[in-house]
């Protein structure tokens, strides 16, 4: 079953003090590109969190985001009570005052205040690690969803593709024939006289460069290796895009030796198909 890169995650933690928030957004990449923002006092684990995304998300352009909330009676800013006395003191010595009023004016003043740094300790990096696992298995579960209409639209291409090609095998019949009809017209039109079994062994060597056995052969392999690695376990976008390469290739060489203009009509709509599951490969895991 393929996988979708596109996809959303997120996850909360509410502990007695904090509120932990994982966020975790994927859009198509060739590899796998992963933007990480979180506060500073938990980039010491930022590493360990970076492997167990990539390890799991594999391949896309990620956004991960930490968020975590204070709740409770503890905050990282604190009253600075050294500097506020001085403050308190100084402006004593310039204005009479209650202590009330110049407290309120100390603590305006710059450094009043003191952001103590926050230490990430293993019980709460634990915590972090569940969510982010949460968060990780609901980002999973919306690629896997949209991987299944990406997978309904290959299905539907592949077989419109088949069946463009039997219209290809059926109009081969006429094709020959009809370049045949009218290489000998052209020939009696000139009025010449000619070798008539030169001629026949020129037109057979001429007609051999426009048969298309070969190509309307490995199409119809290529196009059953598509359908059977789209059903395998993994998701494989990459695999995909190089069979749909194949694919393009075969509709292409058929599209040169043509010669044919229903034959290259039909060619086009092939083209058409290919061109939307090409489209929509580039979103596929």
């Amino acid at each position: 079953m393929i996988q979708s890169m596109t996809g959303f995650g997120k996850h909360v933690a509410q502990l007695p003090s904090k509120k932990i928030t994982v966020e975790l957004k994927s859009l198509n990449s060739k590899n796998l590109d992963l933007n990480a923002r979180m506060p500073q006092a938990y980039r010491a684990k930022e590493l360990d969190l970076r492997k167990v995304i990539a390890s799991s998300l594999v391949r896309g352009k990620i956004d991960f985001s930490l968020y975590v909330e204070l709740t409770g009676a503890e905050t990282s800013a604190v009253v600075n009570e050294e500097v506020v006395k001085q403050y308190m003191q100084q402006l004593k010595s310039i204005a009479d005052g209650d202590d009330i009023h110049l407290l309120e004016m100390a603590l305006r003043l710059p450094d009043s205040m003191k952001t103590e740094r926050e230490d990430l300790d293993d019980e709460d990096f634990a915590v972090i690690q569940s969510v982010l696992k949460e968060a990780l298995l609901e980002i999973n579960i919306f690629r896997s969803e949209e991987g299944k209409v990406l997978e309904t639209d290959f299905i539907n291409r592949i077989k419109n593709i088949e069946s463009l090609l039997q219209e290809v095998i059926k109009i081969d019949v006429d094709r020959i024939d009809t370049i045949r009809e009218r290489l000998e017209k052209a020939m009696a039109d000139l009025q010449a006289e000619v070798d008539a079994n030169r001629f026949e062994q020129e037109l057979i060597y001429y007609l051999e460069k426009y048969d298309i056995t070969e190509e309307k052969v490995r199409l119809a392999n290529h196009l059953e290796y598509f359908s059977s690695t789209l059903n395998s376990a993994d998701s494989n976008g990459k695999k995909l895009g190089f069979i749909s390469q194949e694919i393009g290739r075969e509709i292409n060489t058929i599209g040169s030796k043509a010669n044919y203009a229903p034959l290259q009509q039909v060619v086009v709509q092939m083209k058409d198909e290919l061109e939307k599951i090409k489209e929509q490969m580039l979103n596929v895991l």
